[in-house]
């Protein structure tokens, strides 16, 4: 088992959780020993972009200088008192780029109003912490006054008053992207602690230091999730060596996988609650959470902070969810079924067609026939390719209707109506073949298909193909520069030999390589508006590193979540448990992809996406309900498989009756249902020395109030 801030699962529970601070104090430390520290000077900029703002070319010039004001404004005025710079070479064709930064008395104050220590820590703020505070004091601090009812220029972006400004700017568009740049000292020194050590823990605590809560958890995850498979990895082992036809293996292993997946489940809750206190995310509520930016509703007291937040009755939420956005998901998922049939079908009527034989007896099909019947299966999969993409677009459509007042609230839902479909798509066929085909044989070869050409393609996909693209990319980006370079300077009068500049043009304007077809064009007026409303931003140097790194990682792909990593490992988890008295082996599989799914998926945030919005967690969300879920199907179908087991029925019970032995499934299933409820029970969510931690920590803060 996992240690916290590795990848173990076990924490020494008669530890407290000041050993835990301290070794999170001593690895952030370690991380950030390259982060330049934040001027104490106003108007001095940092060495460290925090965050880098691309807006669209064309953009009105009036709506770019009011934002700027917003972002430098003081905060008593819907302002975010951070520092700018803009990208040099910037022009209206390509669009403004503005670095932000912020000054080390901005950063103590919003790190104590976002609570990222515990009490008694005085370490140093991670590299991601610095940049959470940032993007909060963007996203949440920069809000529209009561005379703030439109962007300039722009009647039809509405604003009302409190709704966030940044997140405006970006749904309508003017705001392409923000991301913040990598450090790359920090980053090498990671990725040696990382991927590039096979044998060694993941350095969770280094991850979450660069990375921030989301991520590190969904590592830790991952790195518990794979340890725990040992178990039903090693009983694989043991029913594909000494397993028969007649066999009492499965339904001994179906007995302990059930108990195996609840444990599971029960102990990642423990240590999920061991990394929220060391990361102090453990006390937070959705009630705590700021509204999200899309949150609509009237201005009213907040029942917590008591400042002016748009309020919105819950009861309209659970209305719009319950009485029209699940039933919309159900039916679309009831589509899904029903189009995964229909394959079935058209395979069945295609291979009988051209079996067929004059005297109504089927022969062997050709290779014409064979070819044929994966007509159907090619128009399914190119279908659920459609279906994910815009079902993908209801369900946030959807979530986004419904108004969730917190980010994680509807994160949460959204996942929610996703897993369904999901499962749907990818389940529901092994059932078919499972219960209405009964083809043991069929099922075994489409999960081991599943299993390992489809993960094997995932790890292809993700990483390897776009870091090979991003290569060739900036290849090709070098010679048109060196040739463009090479032409102006051959056009270019003697007079203009000595104001070469320095950068290629391409890289000083900080355009993409792949310059937008959709540019508007602005006339000689707007161009002098446009470097009007960026006069009062000074620029970068020339010469600064920062100015082609916003370039480059400007052109890699956007690290949008966690959502499509947890949703592989939903899926594996699924192949792994759903059908295990069939198929032992898929445990063994999913460890071996999941080795390598960490080593993938590091070097995809490391060196194919850019670097990640930092964001603050507790637990993985709505995955832990999803992973639940499926375990509880799992034990019915396992149950299931072993009555269709006919082998297994003649040696454990000779001469019982159809019915008696669905029966004696039917009780085995519920008694193991029932006995991992009692389990899931029994086991408390917190271990005892988290629970004193927080006991401690209240009775602390309790005394200081008196005392004040």
């Amino acid at each position: 088992m996992q240690r916290a801030g590795n990848t173990g699962m076990r924490l020494d529970e008669g530890q407290m959780g000041s050993k835990v601070a301290r070794k999170k104090i001593k690895s952030c430390e370690k991380i950030d020993s390259h982060e330049p520290a934040e001027p104490a000077d106003c108007d001095a900029f940092p060495k460290t972009t925090y965050l880098v703002l691309r807006f669209a070319p064309g953009i009105d010039p009036k709506a770019l200088q009011w934002l700027i004001k917003k972002i430098k404004g003081p905060r008593e005025k819907g302002g975010g008192e951070l520092l700018l710079r803009r990208q040099p070479g910037c022009d209206e064709k390509d669009g403004a780029i503005l670095h932000i930064s912020a000054t080390a008395a901005r950063i103590s104050e919003a790190a104590e109003e976002l609570d990222l220590r515990l009490i008694g820590q005085n370490d140093p703020l991670s590299s991601s912490e610095r940049r959470l505070i940032v993007l909060h004091g963007l996203m949440q601090g920069i809000r529209a006054l009561p005379e703030d009812d439109h962007i300039p220029s722009y009647p039809t972006a509405r604003l009302y008053n409190g709704q966030s400004i940044i997140e405006v700017f970006h749904e309508v568009g003017l705001l392409e992207s923000f991301y913040p740049l990598h450090n790359k000292e920090n980053l090498r020194r990671l990725r040696k602690q990382w991927y590039c050590n096979f044998f060694s823990h993941q350095p969770i605590d280094e991850i979450r230091a660069y990375f921030g809560d989301a991520i590190a958890m969904y590592f830790s995850f991952l790195g518990f999730y794979t340890t725990a498979l040992l178990f039903p990895m090693l009983l694989g082992l043991v029913q594909m060596w000494f397993s028969g036809p007649e066999s009492l293996l499965p339904a001994i292993f179906t007995i302990l996988n059930s108990f195996w997946v609840i444990l599971f489940l029960v102990l990642w809750k423990r240590h999920s609650n061991c990394l929220a206190y060391s990361w102090n995310t453990i006390k937070t509520t959705g009630l705590d959470d700021e509204p999200r930016a899309n949150f609509r509703g009237l201005m009213g007291k907040d029942r917590v902070t008591g400042r002016l937040l748009p309020q919105y009755p819950r009861w309209k939420s659970f209305v719009k969810m319950y009485a029209v956005s699940w039933p919309i998901a159900l039916v679309c998922a009831a589509v899904a079924f029903y189009i995964m049939l229909a394959s079935f079908w058209a395979e069945q009527i295609i291979l009988v067609w051209g079996t067929m034989q004059e005297d109504g007896t089927q022969s062997e099909p050709d290779l014409g026939v064979q070819a044929l019947v994966m007509i159907p299966s090619i128009v399914y999969t190119a279908l659920v390719f459609l279906m994910n993409f815009y079902y993908r677009k209801l369900a946030t459509w959807l979530t986004e209707w419904e108004n969730h007042r917190t980010q994680s609230q509807f994160d949460r839902h959204r996942v929610l109506k996703l897993v369904v479909f999901e499962f749907v798509n990818n389940f529901m066929a092994l059932f078919y073949i499972a219960f209405v085909y009964q083809d043991i044989e069929m099922l075994r070869y489409q999960i081991a298909l599943m299993l390992i050409l489809l993960q094997f393609l995932n790890h292809f996909q993700e990483a390897i193909i776009p870091y090979f693209l991003l290569k060739y990319a900036r290849k090709v980006s070098i010679l048109l520069g060196n040739k463009t370079q090479k032409d102006h300077d051959s056009d270019s009068s003697s007079a203009e030999e000595d104001t070469k500049p320095i950068l290629p043009y391409e890289d000083r304007t900080g355009a993409k390589i792949r310059r937008r077809q959709n540019s508007i064009s602005l006339g000689s007026k707007s161009k002098l508006a446009f470097f009007s409303a960026l006069t009062d931003t000074p620029e970068l140097d020339v010469n600064d590193v920062r100015v082609l790194q916003t370039v480059a990682e400007g052109e890699r792909d956007e690290y949008e979540s966690t959502y499509d990593d947890y949703l592989e490992l939903f899926i594996q988890f699924g192949y792994v448990i759903l059908f295990s008295s069939v198929y032992p082996a898929a445990a063994i599989c999913a460890v071996v992809n999941n080795v390598l799914e960490v080593r993938a998926d590091a070097f995809k945030l490391c060196r194919v996406t850019r670097r990640p919005l930092p964001k603050r967690v507790k637990d993985v969300g709505a995955w832990q309900r999803a992973f639940e879920a499926v375990g509880v199907i799992s034990i019915c179908t396992n149950c299931a498989l072993l009555y269709l087991m006919p082998g297994l029925r003649e040696n454990l019970a000779p001469g019982v009756s159809e019915l008696n032995w669905a029966l004696a499934t039917g009780a085995l299933e519920h008694a193991l249902i029932a006995l991992g409820l009692l389990l899931y029970l029994a086991v408390p969510s917190q271990p005892e020395w988290v629970r004193v931690a927080l006991a401690r920590q209240n009775y602390q803060s309790t005394k200081a109030l008196k005392l004040s």
